[in-house]
């Protein structure tokens, strides 16, 4: 599970490596993480070292101490980058134009990196949300789906960051413009061409081109964007 580590600042080497496992889901939300002996043994550092890693994460917001029961990933870390991303747009009197904007340029390298990082099991689970998407009569479960796909995607590009940024800014839609959102996604002209970007979308991942994946994702979120533009303006 874990590798040794060979350097003077080893905590820091730790600390990355649990961020992976947690990335790539091997340690999932609400996961109790191996005791410090454990960890300690396996990356054959020492337990002080082990306990400053478990420090610095704590400090993130990625894992919490539970006195007496051990350290445990965090079940809903998203929530350290929500509260101040919806303080600032509360204040700032932002508008959803700026979500929207944020969302599309995160994306755009999310895919880029996704097309470069994704594994054959990835593109086997976005394959099925691509299907569930066909099958699905519900207006709830297209909703989640599509979240569930955009997810998947930020998960295969294996960098923390952008699935936390990610996460907070679908939490930000679901605060600020949910009902927008499931209007766009439900329409049945849009929901069938959500569908086929989405499949332009796998099969640019699936082709591991970066470029493809790339226009693929602008070419749908600039369709989707319009269209929740259309539904505000309605509701204005």
């Amino acid at each position: 599970m874990f590798s040794p580590i060979k350097n003077t600042r080893v905590y820091e080497k730790a600390i990355e490596q649990i961020k992976e496992m947690i990335v790539e889901g091997t340690f999932k939300k609400g996961d109790k993480l191996p005791s410090e002996r454990e960890m300690a043994e396996s990356l054959q550092i020492s337990r002080t070292s082990i306990r400053e890693a478990l420090r610095e994460l704590e400090i993130m917001g990625l894992i919490e101490s539970r006195q007496g029961d051990g350290n445990f990933v965090k079940s809903s870390f998203e929530n350290n980058l929500l509260k101040p991303l919806s303080t600032i747009f509360l204040l700032k009197e932002s508008n959803s134009d700026e979500i929207l904007e944020l969302r599309q340029i995160i994306e755009r390298g999310s895919v880029v990196l996704a097309a470069e990082r994704i594994t054959d099991e990835e593109l086997e689970e976005m394959e099925l949300l691509v299907e569930d998407s066909l099958k699905s009569d519900f207006k709830d479960q297209l909703v989640d789906v599509d979240i569930a796909f955009h997810y998947k995607i930020a998960q295969a590009s294996k960098n923390f960051l952008i699935l936390s940024i990610l996460n907070a800014i679908s939490f930000l839609i679901e605060a600020f413009i949910k009902d927008i959102r499931k209007n766009v996604i439900t329409k049945k002209e849009n929901t069938d061409m959500l569908i086929k970007q989405h499949r332009d979308i796998l099969s640019a991942l699936r082709g591991h081109d970066p470029i493809a994946a790339e226009k693929a994702m602008l070419s749908h979120l600039q369709y989707v964007n319009s269209q929740m533009k259309k539904e505000i303006e309605i509701i204005t």
